[in-house]
């Protein structure tokens, strides 16, 4: 695990400066309010925003994200100021908090905007459960949002903006939503994530009636990313033992200091760097640093103690247990489902990129296959979440692993040759042959084969891979490796079971 997190490929160093650009966005924040004479309360307010501000935003442009983050504080002051006005209804704050989850779930079906106005709402609401707002708080906390994510936008626009207009890192917002009515992602993701909310809200507080909207929030953030009951149920597992290895760690470091301002601090600033740089790669590493810091907000409240790290780890297991229940037993989608229409898109994807090369190494002036190969690379990183419930150590069904690592092997190898392709069409001094419009032919036919599940299309798919040995020219060698990819794939995707992952 460790290998995986630090050892994983950053392109660019764009983890990095995801993460150093969070540090100083939140440290501003904190700063600004502290400057303003905010209290406590106030300044964890605002350096939570600000990482909202920086982690939630994921639209595509920078435009885009500059729009949805100037609409955050339109989203969470309502929010803010109805949580505070029910902090004394209890009934009526737990019906509200429902309803934040249900439309924040629901409001995906916007796509990233909507993604991220949603998980600004749910966090304001839960923001003000763990600061026990009230409407005497309301204007310090409100004037501490209305600042920090101005600061924020200020770092991430302004002093240091990197961003490029390309789409958004895979698993970073949900899937397009299809269908109508209950069928629909969001709508059927809104109903369960309501449904196992209220499970845990309602447990939590048997749990413990002061820290329950820990409970609520461990099944949201379980649902957010996920599309199928595998990835939800492998989620749950990675919160809470990400929450576990988390509270060890507190115990070993954030309970000796006490509370201490500065050395607690400089803790903070590293838990929200090990959030950030870690987020993309290991959800049970993002969830460790988010524990140990909110570890750390609890010693500068003075509250932390052995029996509040006991209940946060119930309430975890509790939320998870929550999602669990949701997706076994209200509107259950497979992993077998979701992941066969993943690898069609992404094998459609493949069938694309070879015709926009081909079109371009014929001399097709408009023909650009770049944009299509960082769609490809979103496609596989979602085929990888949604196959990641087979490939877990966990999973008895062997076979099914097999299987599946094999059909993402192969896929990362079409997604190999195709960079490859794309470089070649790229060289200006390309020359189209004859060989290679074949190749682009019998490779498309191959995909068609692929993604056809009838008996007509297997046949089609032996006729059309029994491929010559590798040219010598770069883009038909390319050419080559895909076809041999694709026939590969054929006995994976075709398994007796009927795909890799029927029946998960």
């Amino acid at each position: 695990m460790l290998k995986r997190v630090f050892m994983a490929p950053d392109p660019g160093r764009a983890r990095l400066r995801f993460a150093a650009r969070a540090v100083l966005g939140v440290g501003l924040a904190v700063v600004v309010c502290g400057l303003a004479g905010h209290s406590l309360p106030g300044a964890v307010t605002g350096g939570l925003a600000a990482l909202l501000a920086l982690f939630t935003v994921t639209d595509p442009t920078v435009r885009g994200q500059a729009v949805t983050t100037a609409l955050l504080p339109a989203v969470g002051l309502p929010v803010l100021a109805v949580a505070a006005q029910l902090h004394d209804h209890p009934v009526a704050r737990d019906l509200a908090f429902l309803a934040v989850v249900g439309l924040g779930v629901y409001a995906r079906r916007w796509g990233p905007r909507g993604h991220s106005l949603g998980v600004f709402a749910f966090m304001t609401f839960f923001v003000a459960q763990f600061l026990h707002a009230t409407t005497a708080r309301l204007p310090e906390l409100s004037v501490a949002l209305l600042l920090s994510v101005p600061t924020a936008a200020a770092v991430r626009f302004g002093l240091w903006c990197y961003e490029r207009p390309l789409p958004p890192a895979a698993g970073s917002a949900p899937a397009a939503p299809g269908g109508t009515g209950l069928t629909r992602v969001t709508t059927r993701q809104a109903v369960q994530a309501t449904t196992g909310a209220g499970f845990a809200l309602l447990v939590g507080q048997l749990v413990s009636g002061q820290r329950w909207y820990w409970a609520v929030g461990a099944t949201w953030w379980v649902f957010v990313n996920t599309a199928s009951r595998g990835e939800t149920l492998v989620r749950g597992f990675r919160r809470v033992l990400g929450t576990v290895i988390g509270i060890g760690l507190g115990v070993l470091v954030v309970a000796p200091l006490h509370g201490a301002a500065l050395p607690t601090a400089v803790l903070v600033a590293v838990c929200v760097f090990g959030v950030f740089y870690t987020a993309a790669v290991s959800y049970t590493w993002m969830m460790l640093w988010v524990t140990v810091l909110a570890e750390s907000l609890y010693g500068l409240l003075g509250v932390l103690s052995p029996g509040l790290l006991a209940l946060r780890l119930g309430e975890t297991a509790v939320g998870a247990l929550g999602a669990w229940l949701a997706v076994l037993f209200v509107l259950p989608v497979t992993t077998h489902a979701v992941t066969d229409a993943c690898i069609q898109r992404a094998l459609r994807c493949v069938h694309t990129c070879t015709a926009e090369a081909a079109a371009r190494l014929a001399g097709a002036p408009d023909a650009d296959p770049a944009p299509r190969v960082a769609e490809l690379e979103q496609l596989l990183g979602r085929v990888r979440l949604s196959v990641a419930p087979l490939v877990h150590p966990l999973n008895p069904m062997l076979g099914r692993k097999r299987r599946a690592r094999q059909v993402l092997g192969l896929l990362d190898d079409c997604a190999r040759e195709i960079r490859g392709l794309v470089a070649v069409a790229a060289d200006p001094e390309a020359s189209h042959d004859a060989r290679l419009a074949a190749a682009c032919r019998r490779v498309e036919a191959a995909v068609e084969a692929l993604v056809d599940k009838g008996a007509d299309g297997a046949a089609a798919q032996d006729s059309h891979l029994a491929v010559p040995q590798p040219p010598t020219a770069p883009a038909l060698a390319h050419l080559h490796g895909l076809e041999r990819a694709l026939a590969e794939l054929a006995a994976p995707l075709r398994a007796p079971s009927g795909s890799p992952l029927a029946g998960a």
